[in-house]
């Protein structure tokens, strides 16, 4: 068996049950169940303002939520926000939030503190995945370009190994030939890794070129899901549509 397919057969899945999300009095996320298959790229997608964003962020434990979130056999409603990496999820939040005045090596050595073994080794992986990283590793996080910084984003969230990755729009405001690098990344570390990977993503052509399986959110509500073959244009049309 190799790596990757064990990795697939061990990795804890996602399973989201009857979830609901409230901002003050706004109804946010409408009793939402919603499972991510273990070993594959789902592509959460829906027009702006549909609930994607919180739903990644009530899994992360950055807002509150009712209903039920569990990893495998843990109940993360019942954990804080910073318990939930050393599960094995890595998170890429909308924006990046890199440290700008930090160098791209130091970015990448604050996700050591959360790898058990604090192994430097891993680095070189994420080197193999991102050269252009390597050549900059010296260089202020905030002196890199968008795209640049999303995959430095990308890689501080890999260093500690995770088995499932979240990214929330990874393709925004990112020029076309970075967007393709995201996208092979994604399918290498996917197809020889077996990283399970929930991304948040408005191209529909991104979606369809590297996902699995989709989701659809609709005023907070899950309308539609299936293979990624399975989306066809009425499903777009119906819901996709401005």
């Amino acid at each position: 068996m190799n790596d990757a397919v064990q990795k697939i057969d061990t990795a804890p899945s996602l399973t989201i049950r009857g979830l609901d999300q409230y901002y003050g009095g706004s109804h946010i996320l409408w009793d939402v169940d919603l499972d991510v298959t273990p070993g594959a790229i789902s592509c959460l997608i829906g027009r702006n303002g549909m609930g994607k964003t919180t739903l990644l962020k009530t899994v992360m434990g950055l807002v509150p939520a009712t209903g039920e979130i569990r990893f495998g056999d843990t109940d993360l409603l019942k954990l804080p926000a910073d318990k939930r990496a050393g599960l094995g999820i890595g998170y890429v939040p909308q924006g990046r939030e890199i440290f700008g005045q930090l160098s791209v090596a130091e970015n990448l050595e604050l996700g050591l503190y959360v790898r058990r073994d604090r192994s430097r080794a891993a680095l070189d992986r994420i080197f193999e995945l991102f050269p252009v990283l390597k050549d900059m590793r010296s260089r202020r996080g905030g002196d890199l370009s968008g795209g640049q910084q999303q995959q430095l984003a990308i890689a501080r969230a890999l260093v500690f190994d995770p088995t499932l990755l979240i990214l929330d729009e990874p393709c925004e405001g990112i020029q076309p030939n970075i967007v393709a690098q995201i996208g092979d990344t994604l399918e290498k570390l996917n197809r020889e890794d077996g990283l399970t990977v929930l991304l948040v993503e408005q191209k529909l052509p991104f979606a369809r070129r590297v996902a699995d399986e989709f989701r659809i959110l609709d005023n907070g509500r899950l309308v539609a899901q299936g293979n990624i073959d399975e989306l066809t244009n009425e499903i777009v049309n119906r819901h996709l549509s401005v």
